[in-house]
């Protein structure tokens, strides 16, 4: 059994010393994954990860090499062909190890998480949580992968399908939710029988290292799992590289087509999760402490970084009026560093991502909103140099106006109003994306009715983030979501699988039996 202290673990397996030309001290190297080993890349070309509460630099993450890249797209073909000839039951048994140890190491993962993204050590556990329940959904994989039969389609004759594995898949994993999306991506493909080529965001790849080292103790064959890093020609590599031939991804919009144009030109199977403008319509009958409470956790958790944050409310009638006390609530939040005990509101990924937001802000101030409150100036007592943007509410936000029509992806929250119930399903369904949408009201007829006429893909009655558990899908729409197939769930497992049909024909005529057999049938 592999053990190690959590104050060792994560840079003694997954870094190396490296001087850095440009400071004094000396940052830890983040290390490929090829064919079970750790390694250091030959590359010359690194991206400094920097911790957002600081900005100093924890770690660098190599920009694989072509030579890296095509051994470890080599390695998964390799590996394919013995790994998909596993029983089903022996990599169930796998995910059940796998599922176990990420518990166990779920605190480890989560101050990995914190030091290279910035959220809450609370939140950075949730992002390991609903990672893990994948997992755990992937451990019921001999039932997912079950075909379907119909018999005497013809005298003497059956048909029947099977669910098989595609070959080598990648994904390619956003910031935002570092342990999470990798844990969407590399358990289904691998318990399906694939392998997977997976590069991390090159922002925060920590998480994503001690997981795949977990994965290794659970059992995970060499080359099964590989992992490679970089950002622009390592994402070109795994859209033209003839051995893959499925891609995961989650990220921006222009990442998102980008991969979904060039992947699908190259004959591959992709789906893209982009990006979101989510919605949450309130409703005068609402419960208003409940309601309020889950607009600010909504909007302002993990900075506004979720791709289902609640970024936008329609204020419905009298709802209107809780402005204020939406403010109040809001400025009472605790802007600080993750780790410190309390804190509500992380940094931001990085000064540029702060900076977009900050400028997203002003230019609905220029067009005509009502800045309620300002969080671009909130200063953090002992880190002076973090990527701080504290809750921000603006009022009085029309649809033509840039803060709308941006995903500002920061702690922003829009407020726009409407007259009916009507309207609002107006401005949610004129809105480009369709990720997520919530409503809040304690009539049911109301609910029901946007239910069925909101065209937002995941739809909240009084909840305000609905991310499905994994025996469904996430089933974003619109241009949030490009591709045939959704993330996990049922449509997981057919966007890594693909169908085979067999027709046999056994006369019954030809049937000569013997003697008949008298012993208890076993599996062999």
């Amino acid at each position: 059994m592999w053990i190690v202290s959590a104050a060792s673990m994560p840079r003694a397996l997954l870094t190396a010393p490296r001087a850095l030309a440009l400071h004094s001290r000396q940052a830890s190297t983040t290390k490929l994954f090829i064919n079970g080993e750790f390694r250091e890349s030959k590359t010359d070309k690194w991206i400094p990860v920097r911790n957002p509460a600081t900005n100093e630099i924890v770690s660098e993450v190599p920009c694989a090499t072509r030579d890296e890249l095509e051994e470890a797209s080599s390695s998964c073909a390799e590996a394919f062909k013995s790994w998909h000839q596993t029983s089903v039951i022996s990599r169930q048994t796998i995910m059940f190890k796998l599922q176990g140890l990420l518990r166990q190491h779920m605190g480890e993962i989560a101050k990995l998480i914190t030091l290279e993204q910035g959220k809450t050590l609370a939140d950075a556990e949730g992002d390991v949580l609903r990672g893990i329940q994948v997992v755990e959904h992937a451990c019921n994989i001999p039932s997912l992968l079950m075909g379907e039969t119909v018999s005497q389609v013809a005298k003497d004759m059956d048909t029947y399908s099977y669910r098989l594995p595609l070959g080598v898949t990648a994904g390619i994993c956003p910031f935002n939710f570092p342990a999470m999306i990798p844990l969407w991506m590399f358990p289904m493909a691998l318990a399906c029988g694939n392998t997977m080529l997976l590069k991390p965001s090159e922002r925060d790849p920590g998480a994503a290292m001690l997981i795949t080292k977990l994965a290794q103790e659970a059992g995970v064959p060499d080359g099964v799992l590989n992992i490679v890093h970089g950002s622009v020609d390592t994402v070109n590599f795994l859209c033209d590289d003839e051995n893959v031939k499925a891609i995961s991804f989650v990220g921006s919009d222009a990442a998102g087509t980008h991969i979904w144009n060039r992947g699908t030109k190259n004959g591959k199977r992709v789906q893209s999760n982009m990006g979101a403008k989510n919605h949450g319509v309130v409703l005068p009958d609402a419960n208003k402490t409940a309601t309020l409470n889950a607009l600010v956790g909504a909007a302002f958790g993990a900075a506004g970084q979720r791709c289902m944050a609640l970024s936008t409310a329609v204020l419905v009638g009298e709802s209107a009026s809780w402005s204020e006390e939406l403010v109040d609530l809001a400025r009472g939040l605790k802007v600080s560093a993750g780790d410190v005990p309390g804190t509500d509101v992380g940094p931001m990924i990085s000064p540029e991502a702060k900076q977009r937001a900050f400028d997203l802000v002003e230019s609905g101030v220029r067009q005509g909103a009502r800045l309620l409150l300002d969080g671009r100036n909130v200063q953090v007592k002992g880190y002076p140099n973090g990527n701080w943007m504290g809750p921000t509410i603006l009022d009085n936000v029309t649809t033509d106006m840039d803060c709308y029509k941006e995903e500002i992806f920061g702690p922003v929250l829009v407020c726009l109003k409407a007259e009916t119930i009507d309207e609002a399903i107006e401005i949610v369904n004129k809105n480009r994306w369709g990720n997520g949408t919530a409503i809040f009201t304690n009539c049911g007829a109301a609910a029901r009715k946007y239910t069925f006429e909101v065209e937002a893909g995941q739809v909240g009655i009084n909840v305000p983030i609905p991310v499905p558990l994994p025996m469904f899908s996430f089933t974003g729409n619109k241009a949030s979501f490009v591709g045939d197939l959704n993330f996990y769930g049922k449509a997981g497992v057919q966007f890594f699988t693909q169908l085979k049909t067999i027709t046999s024909l056994w006369r019954n005529s030809d049937a000569d039996v013997l003697k008949a057999a008298t012993v208890m049938p076993t599996m062999k």
